[in-house]
């Protein structure tokens, strides 16, 4: 593709029209679509990989994922993304309609603008600014899932397994998340705690409240499991990260009664955890304990887990380097590395090669009038070019 027929995309024009999708996770509604047809225009090969499944609270869903790649040489640097965004909550408590796209006083409103179609957009436009001046010594692929904000078990995971197992090999990835704190650009993410989830069901025997000879109260059994649990000290830390919490999200009875012994009490914990634990070893861990528990009372203890991801983290070096001085130079601070916060899909595409995030300002995500000031869409867009340009020259 000759320079002159290149297209240069306006980052604002492009958060605009993929807002305007209400692809409200799982629903795709046309937004890859969108992506496909300007990545087409740039010169990139585009493959569609939609997969199937349960989905949230077993419902099946079928995911739409693309990963698009420009070029054969190496390095392979990668822009990772979702085009699917959380519900909108009540639309007339918005200053406009949540998928009007409106600018107001130089603001874009909508859902999406901030987590994360706006850093889409970014980065598509910086690629296109990057091939109007000519061919990249590398190459550049985007990875785009559906299912970020869902359950995440049909988008970037399978994708990546499947890249893995065909031998596609990519060298860096930059993931587009509102990683900046309270100005553009004053933080990346290196790396992220794992999150294990576990359901558990401690059954007993239902009885009257007189007569507890003849039933089995799991309640104290519960109680005396998760304060166990609760009280126990994960570890004391791990370089770049907090300790690690157990939190105890929920217990439940059920038992409107006040004269009826219950049958079956349950409970959910949540373990976010530094890379000094692995998923397998805390579920380990929470067996032999709920074991412990089981064989003292003789009440039987059910538990059920899913690790949704595995602490990571991409140590300092050239990757991570390029990024911050190319951040400097265009918005004059340096960025801080930093772990915090919940999870992202860059916990899967650990897998295939180093992985930071880089964007946005993430205030107003998830919230009532999501937006972001179209100067930071711009400035974002010079970012990422400049990251594209460093990465190239340094790797």
């Amino acid at each position: 593709m000759s320079r002159a027929s290149t297209p240069v995309i306006d980052p604002v024009e492009l958060t605009r029209d993929l807002i305007r999708i209400p692809s409200v996770t799982p629903a795709d509604e046309g937004a890859m679509d969108v992506l496909e047809r300007h990545l087409t225009a740039l010169g990139f090969t585009c493959r569609r990989l939609a997969f199937e499944g349960p989905g949230g609270e077993g419902v099946h869903a079928r995911i739409e994922n693309l990963y698009a790649r420009r070029g054969t040489a190496s390095p392979n640097l990668c822009f990772a993304g979702h085009t699917d965004v959380v519900p909108t909550g009540p639309s007339d408590q918005w200053s406009s309609q949540p998928f009007n796209a409106e600018v107001k006083d130089g603001v874009l409103y909508g859902r999406g603008a901030v987590d994360m179609k706006g850093g889409i957009a970014a980065w598509v436009a910086a690629v296109s600014q990057v091939l109007a001046d000519g061919e990249p010594e590398g190459s550049l692929s985007f990875l785009i899932t559906g299912d970020e904000e869902g359950p995440a078990l049909h988008g970037t995971k399978r994708v990546v397994e499947t890249l893995a197992a065909e031998g596609e090999v990519i060298d860096a990835c930059v993931v587009g998340e509102p990683s900046s704190s309270q100005h553009l650009g004053d933080m990346i993410k290196v790396g992220r705690r794992g999150s294990l989830n576990t359901w558990i069901t401690v059954t007993g025997k239902q009885g009257h409240v007189a007569y507890p000879e003849r039933a089995a109260n799991p309640a104290p059994v519960i109680a005396k499991l998760m304060a166990r649990l609760n009280d126990h000290a994960l570890d004391d830390g791990y370089e770049g990260f907090p300790p690690s919490n157990l939190e105890i999200t929920t217990i439940d009875i059920g038992n409107p009664a006040t004269n009826i012994i219950p049958a079956e009490a349950r409970a959910r914990l949540n373990i976010r955890f530094n890379p000094s634990h692995t998923g397998d070893a805390l579920i380990d861990w929470l067996n032999r304990e709920a074991g412990a528990i089981q064989a003292e009372t003789g009440l039987q203890i059910r538990l059920e887990h899913l690790c949704s991801g595995e602490a990571f983290l991409t140590e300092p070096g050239a990757f991570v380097a390029a990024v911050q001085d190319a951040v400097e130079a265009v918005v004059g601070r340096r960025p801080e590395a930093s772990t915090t916060g919940g999870t992202s899909d860059a916990r899967f595409i650990r897998a295939l090669c180093p992985v930071l995030e880089l964007g946005l300002v993430g205030q107003t995500m998830h919230q009532i009038d999501e937006r972001v000031p179209v100067a930071e869409l711009e400035t974002l867009t010079a970012v990422y070019r400049r990251v594209i340009e460093t990465v190239f020259e340094r790797l």
